[in-house]
């Protein structure tokens, strides 16, 4: 499907610098752009390949524009309106209606007629599925589950019983949601399970990647706010809270009974201790520990990063000194003052 650049620029409110005739039928990093590719530049440290770059137009921002010569959408956010302009040249296919001949629906389940239950599905007593859903190959639907309109779980998604997923979500294969959290008593020598009685309630527009897992809650509920992306390989413990528009990168962990404010960002590899406070607007870099609350928004890091190994050992010895070492710098310090009579004055 290709679109005219004058219909594009229309139709992201961008300013338009060039041949409004020229048509845009494709996708492209702007140094591999051809003549009907549409490119974009976000970071200022690419703008060296615009000396190569001729695609058919640029998504680029006032400040960048004296950099680039060609046909140029102006608009103050090139990487938004490239995901816009992506949606218009390669919109969604349309979704099939009904249930597949090999899928398994109780009969006290309902499913809306423009929802889509495929092969393999199976869909318990008392689910709903809501209009325009989507319940790809083999995925589960627990009992009293809701999955929300437009809502699609692409294929071998689990949701477990009494699990709510709102409006426009998107499941990626793998992901279960709802499965017991890790809650155990001690018994002396043994572990007791603690029953999970809570359920996961997600909000609308939120995306979630494969083989993440999201724990329903002990007692009270496991709670995802509106627009939250979870990246894959994500695990979300019971009783979790993570808060609107909040973004979190593969191999994150949080455990049980975390509180993550709205739109922070957490990097591949974070772990967050459990019942904790991240406070809104808080981004933790990658490989990171979060082992205390944080108050304040904010950009916050704990990783030490991968060095020579003869390096790292002679410094790991060093850091098993540190207490030692803090010590005897204690003592002088009063012995100084002792010397000085810092003290008396």
């Amino acid at each position: 499907m290709g679109i005219v650049l004058a219909e594009l620029a229309k139709q992201l409110g961008a300013q338009l610098r060039g041949d409004s005739s020229v048509e845009i039928t494709g996708l492209a990093a702007p140094e591999r752009a051809g003549p009907q590719d549409l490119s974009f530049v976000a970071n200022r440290k690419y703008l060296k390949a615009l000396n190569i770059a001729r695609p058919g137009a640029l998504l680029i921002s006032p400040r960048d524009l004296p950099h680039f010569d060609g046909n140029a959408l102006i608009v103050a956010n090139p990487h938004v309106a490239f995901a816009h302009a992506a949606g218009l040249l390669f919109p969604p296919a349309t979704r099939p209606q009904g249930v597949h001949a090999s899928a398994f629906v109780d009969t006290m389940a309902k499913v809306d007629p423009s929802a889509w239950v495929g092969p393999l599905a199976v869909v318990e007593a008392n689910a709903r599925i809501e209009a325009d859903a989507y319940i790809g190959p083999g995925c589960y639907v627990g009992e009293n589950v809701r999955i929300g309109k437009r809502t699609r779980l692409v294929e071998r998604v689990s949701v477990l019983q009494d699990c709510i997923l709102g409006e426009d979500c998107i499941v990626w294969p793998g992901a279960v949601i709802g499965s017991d959290g890790f809650g155990y008593a001690r018994d002396g020598a043994r572990w007791v399970k603690v029953p999970q009685v809570g359920r996961v309630v997600i909000g609308r527009d939120v995306e979630i990647g494969s083989n993440t897992t999201i724990d329903r809650g002990a007692i009270d509920d496991t709670l995802i706010g509106d627009g939250v992306k979870i990246d894959n390989l994500v695990q979300v413990a019971h009783n979790v809270q993570i808060g609107e528009n909040t973004a979190i990168a593969g191999c994150v962990g949080i455990a049980g009974s975390a509180v993550i404010g709205k739109r922070c960002a957490l990097g591949g590899q974070v772990g967050v201790a459990g019942h904790l406070q991240i406070t809104d607007d808080v981004t933790v870099l990658g490989t990171s520990l979060v082992a205390s609350s944080i108050t304040e928004p904010g950009v916050y890091s704990s990783s030490i990063k991968a060095e020579p190994v003869d390096l790292w050992r002679r410094n790991a010895v060093r850091l098993r000194k540190l207490g030692d070492l803090a010590e005897r710098l204690r003592r002088l310090e009063k012995q100084i003052k002792e010397i000085t009579g810092e003290d008396s004055r």
